[in-house]
């Protein structure tokens, strides 16, 4: 077994074990939250400084350390697992997310209009069932049918429509659009009808399909529009926003919530080293009377006696454990950290994609000696705060290709190269994939179409005809 973590899918995974990978997957600020809600749980764990030996009052609690409790000398610790271990629950947060925020900020809207109680219970069925970026995808058929069955409420077509069209005049404007033409639409009419916001409605209205597939000329020439007009048009649409859900800002939701770095990058005239701040492993003591009670308990007859030490000799197993986790834990993500920051020490030096080496799981596993899924474990939900930006940890992981010179590059560096290509074409005439592969050779990357087309598509890149500009 490497490091107490690798175990064969035929062994029992002991506390300690259990309890070291559930620590090992959480963030530093779950973390600490899990820190805290065992000290509050177990009251034989204590994270106060040690007292000072000079304090002679008898009646003033004193701490000893667990090391001088022998547990071979009660009772056996398998005697104590029937329920002393189960799953714990992972900690809970007091979030929303952006569908219960968005829906929320919508119902208060729907409050202030003068409706009653039925249309209320639509409006608020319609708010219901929009998407998380504010569009509503069902059709109206389906509202109505739903309507009946789930909420008894007997409707049809044109009086839910009309409380979709109430509910498309709050705010944000573009909310319960059915289609991205639409949304685009309702965000104009909010708009000062200036000539390039009447020129974009009318655009949009009767040349949608031209304007996607970016036909300028055909657009000038059927609204007979000059090509400043159409400019000043397309200025306008592309400020609009095409998902108005997610301009709601809750400072409640899990992608909201402020990042804590696990590791802090520290460079020093070319020497890199890293800490990992905001968090230390209390040193654990334990409460003298429940060592006391179970020292007392020791060879009495009592029944209540040993039931009492029972209870005190499971809150010390899983102290020891969960402290033993915790430094567990601590030796594997400094480990691992370690480990990716000597693969990729020419990449933390000042940040240059172009330095980031291919590196996949397996390569620090043989390096840290731990198993694969113990640093995909410690990858996951870890940030690292460097000079450069705050970065995931799985952000250095990449696969890789040989370019021309047979040297192995990572994805990474194949993406920014195609970004540079890309940044760089003739908008009025953009490079389609296969003049891409081209370019890419002419970099020293020999990449195939579907290649490109792929990595376009993860760089959220589009085809060569929406990338054509005026």
């Amino acid at each position: 077994m490497k490091q107490g973590l690798e175990l064969k899918q035929t062994q029992k995974l002991s506390p300690l074990q259990i309890q070291t990978i559930k620590l090992i997957e959480l963030p530093v600020q779950e973390l600490e939250q899990r820190v805290r809600a065992e000290l509050e749980s177990n009251p034989v764990l204590d994270d106060t400084p040690d007292p000072e030996s000079s304090r002679d009052d008898d009646n003033e609690q004193k701490d000893i350390s667990i090391d001088e409790i022998k547990e071979d000398e009660y009772i056996p610790s398998y005697k104590l697992k029937v329920n002393n271990w189960g799953k714990d629950p992972r900690p809970e947060y007091n979030t929303f997310s952006i569908k219960q925020s968005f829906t929320q900020s919508l119902t208060d809207q729907l409050g202030f209009r003068n409706l009653d109680e039925r249309q209320y219970q639509i409006g608020s069925f319609i708010i219901g069932s929009l998407d998380d970026d504010g569009y509503l995808r069902r059709d109206i058929d389906s509202l109505v049918d739903d309507l009946a069955f789930r909420a008894g409420i007997e409707t049809d077509y044109e009086e839910v429509l009309s409380l979709l069209h109430v509910i498309q005049e709050f705010e944000p404007a573009g909310v319960g659009a059915r289609d991205l033409r639409e949304c685009l639409l309702l965000q104009l009419k909010n708009c000062r009808q200036t000539p390039d916001v009447m020129t974009a409605e009318k655009i949009l209205e009767e040349e949608f399909a031209e304007f996607s597939n970016k036909h300028f000329q055909k657009i000038m020439s059927r609204l007979g529009i000059s090509e400043e007009e159409l400019k000043a048009a397309m200025a306008r649409i592309v400020k609009l926003n095409p998902a108005p859900g997610g301009t709601i800002d809750d400072s409640y939701n899990d992608q909201a919530q402020q990042i804590v770095p696990d590791f802090i990058l520290e460079e020093n005239d070319g020497e890199l080293s890293f800490s990992m701040p905001r968090f230390s492993i209390p040193e654990l003591r334990v409460n003298k009377k429940y060592a006391d009670l179970l020292m007392d308990a020791k060879g009495s007859s009592e029944r209540a006696q040993k039931e009492a030490a029972t209870f005190v000799k499971q809150k010390l197993d899983s102290a020891k454990w969960f402290v033993e986790a915790l430094k567990q834990r601590h030796n594997t993500l400094q480990k691992t950290m370690q480990a990716i920051l000597d693969y990729q020490h020419d990449y933390f030096l000042d940040g240059d994609e172009s330095n980031l080496r291919p590196m996949v799981l397996k390569d620090i596993a043989e390096i840290t000696g731990f198993d694969i899924s113990t640093i995909s474990r410690v990858v996951n939900s870890k940030y690292i705060e460097t000079h450069f930006g705050i970065f995931p940890l799985k952000y250095f992981f990449s696969e890789g290709m040989e370019n021309s010179e047979g040297e192995e590059v990572s994805t990474r560096e194949l993406k920014k190269a195609l970004q540079e290509c890309i940044d760089g074409e003739d908008k009025k005439k953009p490079l389609t994939d296969e003049q891409l592969v081209v370019e890419m050779e002419k970099r020293g990357y020999k990449v195939a179409r579907r290649t490109i087309a792929k990595y376009r598509g993860q760089l959220n890149i589009p085809l060569a005809r929406w990338r054509k500009e005026l």
